[in-house]
C-alpha cells in the first residue's frame, strides 16, 4: 500500500506544472496567514523543505540538526537581504537547482563533510529566503516571515519523520523519493 501511495506521489511530482510560489502580489504576502501557506503552495519551496529534513536525517551526529538549523538561520539572512534593494541573480535557478541537488544526495545517500554540508544548505537558503522576502511586503514583513519560518521548519521536521520512516523500512524508497524530487527539480530548471 505505501508503495502505491509514493508511485502515485511520485508520478503527480513529475507531471505538476511549474511552481506558482512566485507569481502573488506583494498585498498576498502580507499577513501570517499568508506567510504560512507559502512554502506549502510552490512545489520548489515545498520539496526543498522537504528534502532539507529528510537529507538531514539520513546524515550522523550532529548535522541531523546543523543542517537545518543553518538553512533556517540563512533562510532568515536571505529573507531581510530580499527586502532591501540588493539584486540576487538566478534566484529561480538557485531555488530549481536547490530541489535538484537535495534530491541527487538524498538518492545518493551522500554524506558530505560537515563543513561543506551545512555551506551548500546555507547557499540553497539564500535564494528561497531572498524570493520570500523580496515578496512580502515591508510593512508586515515580521508576520509572513514568522509564517514561512514556521511553515519551512515544519517541513523539514516532516521530512525527517519521512526519512526515517523509510530508511529503517525500505531503503530503496528514499532512493526513489529523492529521485522523485531530483526530476521535479530538474523540470523546474527546464520550466
Amino acid at each position: 500500500m505505501k508503495l502505491k501511495v509514493a508511485t502515485v506521489a511520485s508520478l503527480l511530482a513529475l507531471t505538476s506544472t511549474s511552481a506558482v510560489a512566485h507569481t502573488a502580489t506583494v498585498a498576498e504576502h502580507s499577513s501570517l496567514l499568508s506567510g504560512l501557506i507559502h512554502p506549502l503552495v510552490g512545489l520548489d519551496h515545498l520539496l526543498a523543505m522537504l528534502a532539507v529534513g529528510f537529507w538531514a536525517a539520513m546524515q550522523k551526529g550532529q548535522l541531523r540538526i546543523q543542517i537545518p538549523m543553518a538553512f533556517m538561520l540563512v533562510l532568515v539572512a536571505g529573507f531581510l537581504l530580499g527586502q532591501t534593494a540588493f539584486s540576487l541573480p538566478v534566484v529561480e535557478g538557485g531555488i530549481a537547482t536547490s530541489v535538484l541537488v537535495l534530491g541527487l544526495l538524498i538518492a545518493t545517500a551522500v554524506r558530505l563533510p560537515a563543513v561543506a554540508a551545512m555551506g551548500l544548505s546555507g547557499i540553497f537558503a539564500l535564494f528561497h529566503g531572498y524570493a520570500h522576502g523580496a515578496e512580502a511586503a515591508a510593512s508586515s514583513m515580521t508576520l509572513f516571515a514568522a509564517g514561512f519560518l514556521g511553515s519551512s521548519l515544519m517541513l523539514h521536521l516532516c521530512g525527517g519523520i519521512a526519512a526515517n520512516t523509510v530508511k529503517t523500512q525500505l531503503p530503496t524508497l528514499a532512493k526513489l523519493a529523492g529521485l522523485v524530487i531530483a526530476a521535479a527539480g530538474a523540470t523546474l530548471l527546464a520550466a
